[in-house]
């Protein structure tokens, strides 16, 4: 034990009864929340900082975590979002020419808990049979009963509204790699003059940062507006394209939403991206399911129907949209998921509209897919009516 390391007993209760023992690395702690796992082998601070995992407590699959430290840097929104992290094994003492501190203590700074020694092997293969469920973790009740009895007690995924604790409070202006406040609110919002041709509204549900950076290197202005925000808002500001970013929860449960771009569908480009690929199809007459457990990690190959290629892709949803409920004329399918089948992309055949499940800006993950930010510039300049 590393100094000023303090290890705690801990105990995870599912709320099927399952329990599971380990100890804290992060000192006393308590939460509830879905239980996932992910198979990425890397990124577990990009992972962290995901807002599509507010609401959930992640495991990792890898068995040793923590052994890089944290950085700077590789952030995916402005502070830790899971309710948890939990691993085999945690690496006390990282060794990374970029760590700036351990993970033990980033978490322990944003008071979420990070508990080890979980058979996490055992985690996961119940998950993928049971499906994933609500849990409780804590340092302080070790009584299995009684946390069995939180994890009962706490929300259910389903018909959750997540957005609403990610999304921005106030229009902002993603400039130099950074969310920036305007200067007069949004009545007062002029598109700066500049390099960027692009003017691009970005709907924050719980966007990741590599979204907005991946859009800035493709020469688009990126304003970022509150998700609430509604579809008049959204044609005064006179746009050349309306990004849907990714966000955590149910997607039927953000209704307002699914009402905007419903209004905005042939006004302007759309490209949605994970939750905003899922209310797309709700905004064209679809359904969505719960997935039993998900498609979280950065190894999902999907197939492009139009293509015949097969890329390797970063996932992280719970939700997805039901291939057979699209019953609209003027709707094709883009991509499946080879694993399971399930719908990834769909495009619109009259309008410029498509969207995907899955993260072409990775972070972490493959490239395979960054090609579909170009298109999406590609139909803001008229140069491809529709992404075919």
């Amino acid at each position: 034990m590393g100094a000023g390391q303090e290890y705690k007993k801990a105990l995870l209760a599912l709320e099927d009864g399952t329990v599971f023992r380990g100890r804290s690395f992060t000192g006393d702690g308590e939460a509830t929340g879905e239980v996932v796992f992910n198979t990425s082998m890397a990124g577990y601070q990009e992972i962290l900082t995901d807002p599509s995992y507010c609401g959930q407590m992640v495991t990792m699959t890898y068995p040793l975590i923590g052994n890089y430290g944290v950085n700077d840097v590789d952030v995916e929104s402005e502070r830790i979002q899971v309710r948890a992290l939990l691993v085999k094994e945690y690496q006390e003492f990282p060794s990374n020419w970029r760590s700036r501190k351990s993970l033990a203590l980033y978490l322990r700074e944003a008071n979420v808990p990070g508990v080890e020694g979980i058979d996490t092997r055992a985690l996961t293969k119940h998950i993928r049979q049971a499906g994933a469920m609500r849990a409780a973790l804590s340092t302080k009740d070790l009584d299995p009963d009684s946390l069995i009895s939180k994890a009962r007690q706490s929300p259910s995924m389903n018909g959750l509204d997540l957005v609403m604790e990610v999304t921005g409070k106030e229009p902002l202006l993603w400039k130099d790699g950074r969310p920036t406040r305007l200067d007069r609110g949004l009545e007062g919002f002029q598109w700066p003059d500049g390099p960027n041709r692009w003017r691009v509204v970005a709907m924050d549900y719980g966007v990741k940062y590599n979204i907005l950076r991946s859009l800035e290197q493709r020469g688009c202005t990126v304003l970022l507006l509150p998700a609430h925000t509604d579809s008049g808002t959204i044609t005064k500001l006179e746009p050349h394209g309306l990004f849907l970013s990714n966000g955590p929860g149910d997607p039927a449960a953000v209704t307002y939403a699914v009402e905007m771009i419903r209004a905005q569908i042939g006004e302007r480009p759309i490209f949605g991206i994970c939750l905003g690929h899922q209310l797309v199809g709700l905004a064209l007459g679809g359904k969505t399911f719960k997935l039993k457990f998900g498609h979280r990690g950065a190894n999902q190959p999907v197939k492009d129907l139009a293509t015949g290629k097969v890329e390797i892709t970063s996932q992280n949803h719970g939700f997805c949209v039901d291939i057979e409920s699209l019953n609209n004329p003027d709707v094709e399918l883009s991509h499946v998921n080879l694993n399971d089948g399930t719908l990834e992309g769909l495009v619109h055949k009259k309008v410029p509209l498509f969207s995907v499940q899955y993260h072409p800006e990775a972070s972490p993950g493959p490239h395979d897919a960054t090609y579909l930010f170009d298109r999406f510039v590609e139909m803001m300049s008229g140069r491809r009516s529709r992404p075919s």
